[in-house]
């Protein structure tokens, strides 16, 4: 039984009006992404953030939301909600899973956002100049879910190097100078689709990384 069927229609929050989308973009949310919201935090329920007691549904609540907030569409909410699910738990076949529970399309979304669907990962360097190479051709909808995780993921090394400083990069599996090459190149190879908010978020965050490494070298 849905919370819907349990509980009743909601009322609307203080302040909510119904206003009109964005042609071609956003969407009423349906049981859909109910379903791929539970079934996320049931695939990555034992995952925490790199370094941190953070479970790491948090990240992929906010992943969601940023797309979401930047107009995107249910399925493309839906895709960022999973867009680790491949990768980190199970490969190919929840790719498979992905694409009978929602959809072709949200399935092709996270294979554009997948860089390895190989355990252990192949080397670091390797498989993230593939997924670069991924993203130059990638589709509105994999720049738009990159774009949500990469910032996302930015501002989390941010806050935790205002609070740690250098022991920061610790965490990471490449170097500091590899992981701030990286944060760049994405940055350099989204905004080659086009400027977004998102991107240009993007690119303000990593600015300041870049400039945080350089004073604390």
């Amino acid at each position: 039984m849905t919370f819907r069927e349990t509980f009743g229609k909601p009322a609307p929050a203080e302040g909510a009006r119904d206003l009109p989308l964005p042609e071609g973009r956003g969407s009423v949310l349906s049981s859909r992404f109910d379903e791929a919201m539970v079934w996320a935090s049931e695939l990555h329920r034992q995952q925490r953030r790199k370094g941190s007691r953070i479970p790491y549904v948090a990240h992929l609540l906010s992943v969601a939301a940023l797309v979401l907030e930047n107009g995107g569409d249910e399925d493309e909410a839906i895709a960022a909600l999973l867009h680790d699910a491949a990768e980190d738990c199970g490969g190919r076949a929840t790719l498979d899973e992905i694409r009978r529970r929602f959809g072709p399309r949200v399935a092709d979304i996270v294979d554009g956002c997948t860089d390895s669907y190989e355990t252990p990962k192949p080397a670091w360097r390797p498989r993230k100049e593939g997924y670069l190479a991924k993203l130059h051709g990638a589709s509105p909808s994999v720049r738009l879910v990159s774009a949500a995780d990469k910032l996302h993921n930015a501002r989390s090394v941010r806050a935790d190097f205002r609070r740690e400083g250098e022991r920061v990069w610790s965490k990471f599996s490449a170097p500091r100078h590899e992981t701030l090459w990286y944060y760049r190149a994405v940055t350099q190879a989204l905004a080659e689709g086009g400027s977004s908010p998102l991107v240009e978020e993007l690119d303000r965050v990593v600015t300041e990384l870049e400039r945080l490494a350089r004073n604390d070298a």
